[in-house]
């Protein structure tokens, strides 16, 4: 059994995934599997990894079902006590999987580490410095187009980016895997906001490396189904994860938060796909998908409010 298993979905990742997992075969630790769950491509990317990596465990999907899904099936494959999650679209650094395990494996109450994400095109850039959740609504990720060297120091962050992170299998056995109602778009947000409820440390690690491409799968930054479905995945997070208490604490955030969108998008064409999403993502939780609480995480609670009323001003100082 390796100590490491490296999860790639695919969904027509035929111009990246030689880059990727070329950047694998590179690593400097050599204690990991890699396997890559097809969402059903219908490029040839699939193919490519069957023929050209036979080293690599393809797992061949019967549809597009997501990145939740695609992440869910490699969890089924993997026998690894961690688990890293790689985009198709990347590229890792030779110590990418190294500085993962070796941080993570040095606390038992470490759920994620988030990499350092590289912008592909301008590698002086963060793409994003593992993510951070806000009262407004808004889960953003830190860093996003700074220069790379002010991100040199560890932290505990909110979630990590599921692009390029490692988690631990313990931890997910105890608090479920990924919800595979979020199809993507915040799954990872969602799965490290649980952690956290469970009292369990969401971390950034300066020293594991990786260039991310972005939008390999879904294509432009702006388009009506990246919108809705986000839209409705932030709503569900807020209904799903809060208790009813909490949301009544934070709604004149989040009616802010929700309107500085709605003008935003409406504004860059999009109100309709928005609003649908939100409501979409509203009825979800009406339909009994409630994360539920416990009297004994309510110091948990706390420090997540607390958290996200300062991530308020950490949204407004990484935008200037």
């Amino acid at each position: 059994m390796s100590r490491v298993s490296v999860i790639i979905p695919n969904y027509n990742g035929v111009e990246f995934i030689r880059g990727c997992l070329d950047s694998l075969k590179e690593q400097d630790f050599e204690d990991f599997e890699v396997l890559v769950i097809d969402n059903c491509s219908t490029d040839g990317s699939a193919d490519t990894v069957e023929k050209e990596y036979p080293d690599v465990t393809l797992k061949r999907l019967s549809d597009n079902f997501g990145f939740s899904r695609a992440v869910n099936e490699g969890l089924k494959l993997s026998k690894s006590p961690y688990v890293i999650l790689l985009n198709n679209d990347t590229k890792a650094d030779k110590a990418f999987v190294r500085s993962l395990y070796e941080s993570i494996s040095s606390d038992d109450r470490i759920f994620s580490v988030s990499s350092k994400m590289l912008q592909m095109k301008r590698p002086d850039r963060i793409d994003g410095a593992g993510d951070l959740y806000c009262a407004l609504g808004w889960a953003f990720a830190r860093g996003k187009g700074k220069r790379e060297s002010r991100y040199e120091k560890p932290c505990r962050i909110f979630a990590s980016c599921g692009g390029a992170a490692i988690y631990s299998r313990k931890i997910l056995d105890e608090i479920g895997w990924f919800d595979e109602f979020h199809f993507a778009y915040l799954e990872d947000v969602d799965i490290g906001y649980r952690a956290r409820i469970m009292g369990y440390k969401n971390i950034y690690c300066p020293e594991a490396r990786v260039y991310h491409a972005g939008s390999g799968s879904t294509g432009s930054r702006y388009n009506d189904f990246k919108i809705r479905l986000s839209a409705r995945n932030n709503m569900y997070i807020i209904m799903k994860n809060m208790p009813a208490l909490q949301i009544i604490l934070n709604l004149p955030f989040l009616l802010a938060g929700f309107f500085i969108k709605i003008v935003f998008f409406t504004v860059t064409g999009h109100p309709r796909a928005y609003l649908s999403g939100l409501k979409r993502g509203y009825i979800l939780c009406r339909e009994g998908r409630k994360y539920p609480y416990s009297p004994r995480n309510l110091k948990n609670y706390v420090r997540i409010q607390l958290e996200l009323w300062l991530n308020i001003f950490k949204r407004i100082v990484d935008f200037v």
